[in-house]
């Protein structure tokens, strides 16, 4: 009972600074929802599918450096941290090339929405593209402050860059209010803006975190100049590309439902947009618990305590599972009102109400399937996960909520058909993956290490 109390105290911290990162896509889905226009809204979660999906693909990369650092931290090797965040950097600047090149040509993959191009949101990603290499390189920052069970060095400045992009985003959507009458209201594209000066402050105050942390002094990772060392560089790809893989298809088949339902018009769009990103919000509670599980189960394993790794792993699986469950039924119950802090928009609000049931039924298989993942990847298992995800969130999920949301084999109801068909898939395809995860996990843990 100790150590889950230690647990979920890890989680907590780990929960507060993922909730202020996600805060950035809820500050600008709520502010363009009631300070823009209906097509602002829809501009940013074509351009938001895009964006998350590219980012959390590559920032997925760099998580193989969570079970690296977390086992160094384990076997009381600070030197060998240091060196590995160190290398991480040069892995993520390799990442940075090429998303930037996804989001400055992004024209294959908003063909999917079968609408006219929109320059409007080829800028919106754009100025993205200018904040990819401090995101990508304060999300190592990031990994370091985790695997070494210390969150709330970047939670702090998570919330802190919070409030600053709070603050931008409304000089560049309501300029009048600021007496800056001649800058003009700049929609989706100022939320992106504000975004990118948002991410090089935090990476400005990471750095000197490294200069003047007393947790993060002993590992000297700013202290010294490494050139990219090959070897480590093949052992964190060998780990982090299966793992990007399974966050490219695990989001990929969440966030591009937003380009295949942008055929279906902007209310519909609209709608979605703020089912997902409520959804999202959700999802950092179970994504917080399994950062802060696997975390610990590789410094279990680091330290060669395996029984202790395997008590942690079905600790944080059933902690995550039990949490939200009440979660889904607190979201259902309290639906109307969650949506009316959206939008005021009446058909808006019509469509989103009948989304909600589908983000209140899948907590429980999105806590299992993540809190499992991470803690495989402790245990360096990385590649089957990536195929099962393939399998059932593209394959059932995205495969199948076309199939629903489209009614092309002529055989779905009414009320499965449109957005609701879509999520549908993904509720389904995300069962899937908890089933066969969590028997993975029994199979893995089981084994001596």
């Amino acid at each position: 009972m100790q150590s889950l109390r230690s647990l979920l105290r890890l989680a907590a911290s780990v929960l507060v600074g993922q909730l202020a990162v996600i805060g950035f896509g809820v500050a600008d889905t709520v502010m363009l929802g009631h300070y823009a226009s209906t097509s602002s809204l829809a501009t940013l979660s074509v351009g938001q599918a895009i964006y998350i999906t590219l980012f959390v693909a590559l920032s997925g990369v760099t998580q193989s450096l969570l079970p690296t650092l977390g086992r160094g931290f384990g076997a009381s090797r600070p030197d060998a941290v240091g060196a590995s965040f160190r290398q991480g950097l040069w892995l993520a600047a390799g990442l940075c090339a090429l998303g930037v090149a996804v989001l400055l040509w992004p024209q294959p993959l908003l063909a999917l929405t079968a609408q006219a191009r929109d320059a409007t949101v080829d800028r919106y990603l754009a100025l993205l593209a200018l904040g990819l290499p401090a995101a990508l390189a304060f999300r190592v920052h990031a990994a370091l402050s985790q695997a070494i069970s210390r969150p709330l060095l970047t939670a702090a400045l998570q919330i802190g860059g919070l409030g600053l992009k709070l603050l931008l985003n409304a000089v560049f959507l309501l300029p009048d209010r600021f007496g800056l009458h001649g800058l003009t209201p700049m929609g989706a594209e100022g939320c992106a803006l504000a975004t990118v000066l948002t991410q090089y402050a935090l990476l400005a105050i990471a750095v000197l975190q490294h200069r003047h942390s007393a947790a993060l002094r002993p590992y000297a990772a700013l202290s010294r100049w490494d050139w990219p060392d090959w070897s480590a560089q093949a052992h964190l790809l060998r780990l982090g590309g299966p793992i990007g893989l399974s966050l490219l298809v695990e989001v990929s088949a969440f966030t591009f439902m937003a380009l295949f339902i942008a055929r279906l018009g902007d209310t519909v769009l609209a709608a979605h947009q703020i089912t997902a990103n409520f959804a999202t919000v959700l999802y950092m509670l179970p994504l917080s618990i399994s950062i802060a599980t696997g975390s610990v189960v590789a410094q279990h394993l680091g330290g060669g305590h395996t029984r202790a790794a395997r008590h942690t792993a079905w600790s944080g699986v059933g902690a995550a599972a039990l949490i939200s469950i009440g979660l889904g039924v607190t979201v259902w119950l309290g639906r109307d009102r969650i949506i009316g802090w959206y939008t005021s928009d009446a058909q808006v609000q019509a469509v989103a109400h009948h989304l909600f049931l589908f983000i209140a039924l899948y907590q429980v298989f999105d806590a299992v399937q993540s809190t499992s993942a991470f803690i495989l990847r402790s245990y360096h298992i990385a590649l089957l996960p990536s195929v099962l995800y393939a399998l059932s969130l593209w394959g059932v999920g995205l495969g199948g909520g076309y199939v629903l949301g489209f009614n092309t084999l002529g055989i779905a109801p009414p009320s499965l058909q449109g957005a609701a068909g879509f999520w549908m898939g993904n509720t389904t395809g995300l069962a899937i993956a908890a089933t066969c995860f969590a028997f993975l996990l029994w199979w893995v843990a089981r084994r001596p290490s």
